[in-house]
């Protein structure tokens, strides 16, 4: 029986990037580093491939990335939208934030804009 993997194309696609950000994140995160892109499970001449239970994997590494410039980056407008609900309902920044990690852990599946539309969803009832 022929084993799949998914090549550089095929996490591109399921992350919602272009292949070049797989490739430059493989660049800028090689193996050692810090924060290293997970390593591939097989190389076909030189083409790295990765089993496609290994995908939640790389969503999470992927959402360990450090954001733009020192601060670590704009929030996202889905983030914004999340914080300035949650803080309307009584938290402070720090612990909204923990909290969007605490179910961004318990429910992988979803994605922080999913979360958090989830979220303002919940704080409007």
């Amino acid at each position: 029986m022929t084993e799949r993997y998914l090549g550089v194309l095929g996490v591109a696609e399921a992350l919602g990037v272009s292949r070049h950000a797989v490739h430059k994140w493989r660049t800028r995160y090689p193996a050692g580093s810090e924060h290293a892109f997970p390593e591939p499970d097989v190389e076909v001449d030189e083409t790295p491939g990765w089993r496609a239970d290994r995908l939640e994997e790389i969503r999470r590494w992927r959402a360990g990335l450090p954001g733009r410039g020192s601060g670590g980056g704009r929030p996202t407008a889905a983030r914004q939208e999340y914080l300035k609900a949650a803080m309307a309902r009584g938290l402070d920044r720090d612990e909204a934030l923990r909290a969007l990690a605490t179910f961004a852990a318990e429910f992988p599946e979803m994605s922080e804009p999913e979360l958090c539309a989830w979220l303002v969803e919940k704080f409007r009832r």
